[in-house]
């Protein structure tokens, strides 16, 4: 690659960034950064009535928290300048007028209501109405009038859109990364709009107009992006331009695999698909995040990763840099990738067990109240005894509360299965046992009570059930020496007490 590899994600500001555009965006950094490129983020908001206040910071924030954070646009490295298309309002016109001076684009006239005629007039006859080749002479433009009627026309101030003349009777070969050869029929494309009577670009001028000007050479977008290929392909070639290559990814799946993941599945399924969480501005509903959920942003971006693009390998844990070196545009998969919410949780469960014990205490912590006067060294050896079996932080009290406070009842259904005639004599022997130990360690407990247990032939359920019951008060949780060991002698004399108080 001899170009310098320059790429953007492009979303439109019109509420929160969804999961898909989330992955659109990753697939944009990793190819950018595999080629030592630069990943740029432009902001579509040429449709002022949809613009949602608050989404372009989001936006910002989802692709700073993922850890994808843009090299260049809004406020930021603005060297091409301005990143949001409504500060470029002033350079699209004259785009459009040159495409009018070479005779790839015309004005045209035609009212809405003139158009619905048609279009019901064609719907009538069971056909579908396409302004192109083969009835624009038959409307109100400057195809059909005469050059004195449309500077009358233009003159008069009559509202006009410009639209792009497609051509007829030719086959395009459209070269995409992903999907390969694409041939298209010009004959069935129809004349879009480009620029609107209110003075302002369609998307598809504003688009080529602005990757053509920021030196874009890859275009990695959605695959709701094919059918405008072909038109945008064309424009490169109408302004003679160079064409940068394109990639379309494939659609994300709901988790039945039918249809395109939505806002309403997330809401359905319960589990977020949104990265951070997004308040409304308007009607004030929420929308949950995943960052809010209690994952890992590593987790995110492995597992977006893996929506559609596959290594290659039975490898399936890759940090960033991994990512980015093993990443190829080409081992991205045409067909939909599915969304599955318990292989997230797979992942949030691996990179759990990576973080750092301190850290995830620190953040423990701060969750419960119950935990403010406890030294955060020994939250941290909690954890490290029970974060094995969590998926998220906010699993750590129900499988830990135990190391914190005394049970103050037991299971019911453990509490019967648990407790025999013979069970307040066991207790009040392991005791005994407890009390004679000096060096309160776990080799020490598992040796002394292991022993006693095993020269005097009872079964070992008889003792370790209702032992761990007056531990944990239910029959659960780690090794019963480590529990004993980080709660210490007395506590666990205390403890083993009450249950006998209880038979």
């Amino acid at each position: 690659m001899t170009k310098k590899v320059r790429v953007r994600f492009a979303p439109s500001p019109t509420g929160p960034l969804h999961i898909g555009g989330v992955r659109t965006a990753l697939f944009n950094y990793l190819f950018a950064k595999k080629h030592q490129g630069t990943f740029i983020l432009r902001i579509e908001d040429t449709d002022q009535n949809r613009y949602v206040e608050g989404a372009e910071q989001y936006i910002i924030d989802a692709l700073n928290w993922c850890g994808i954070p843009f090299d260049e646009g809004p406020n930021k490295n603005e060297t091409f300048g301005p990143y949001r298309q409504s500060e470029r309002k002033h350079l699209y016109k004259q785009y459009a007028d040159k495409l009018i001076a070479s005779g790839n684009a015309y004005y045209a006239f035609d009212t809405a209501e003139a158009l619905d005629y048609h279009r019901k007039d064609h719907e009538a006859k069971g056909k579908t109405f396409i302004y192109n080749w083969h009835n624009r002479l038959k409307l109100s433009n400057s195809l059909s009038l005469s050059s004195e009627d449309v500077q009358a026309k233009l003159d008069a101030g009559d509202d006009y859109v410009i639209r792009f003349k497609s051509p007829q009777d030719e086959t395009l070969h459209l070269m995409d990364i992903i999907r390969g050869d694409i041939k298209i029929d010009t004959n069935i494309l129809d004349d879009k709009v480009l620029f609107k009577s209110d003075g302002m670009p369609t998307y598809h001028l504003a688009n080529i107009v602005d990757d053509h000007l920021m030196e874009i050479t890859h275009v990695i977008r959605g695959e709701e992006w094919l059918p405008s290929l072909a038109l945008h392909y064309q424009l490169y070639k109408a302004f003679g331009w160079e064409t940068p290559e394109f990639a379309h990814l494939p659609l994300i799946l709901k988790p039945t695999g039918k249809g395109k993941l939505s806002k309403r599945d997330g809401d359905k399924l319960g589990f977020p698909v949104f990265p951070l969480k997004w308040t409304d501005p308007t009607t004030h509903e929420v929308s949950r995040g995943y960052k809010e959920d209690g994952y890992f942003p590593d987790a995110m971006i492995n597992f977006l990763a893996f929506l559609g693009w596959n290594p290659g390998t039975e490898q399936e844990i890759f940090n960033l840099d991994e990512l980015v070196s093993a990443f190829e545009l080409e081992r991205v998969h045409k067909a939909g990738a599915r969304f599955d919410p318990d292989k997230i949780k797979w992942f949030n469960h691996h990179y759990m067990q990576e973080e750092a014990n301190d850290d995830l205490a620190e953040a423990f912590k701060k969750q419960h109240t119950e935990l403010k006067e406890i030294d955060v060294n020994y939250i941290s050896l909690v954890v490290g005894i029970i974060k094995e079996r969590a998926t998220f932080i906010s699993d750590f009290w129900e499988l830990s509360s135990f190391f914190f406070t005394a049970p103050t009842s037991y299971d019911e259904k453990a509490f019967k299965k648990a407790l025999k005639d013979d069970t307040k004599d066991i207790m009040t022997h392991v005791i005994s046992i407890i009390n004679t130990i000096e060096d309160f360690t776990v080799e020490n407990l598992q040796t002394n009570i292991k022993g006693w247990i095993t020269s005097n032939d009872i079964s070992f359920g008889k003792v370790m059930m209702p032992l761990r019951l007056a531990l944990v008060g239910a029959l659960q949780g780690p090794d019963v020496f480590d529990i004993m060991y980080m709660i210490g002698k007395n506590e666990t004399v205390k403890r083993i007490e009450n249950i006998v108080k209880t038979l």
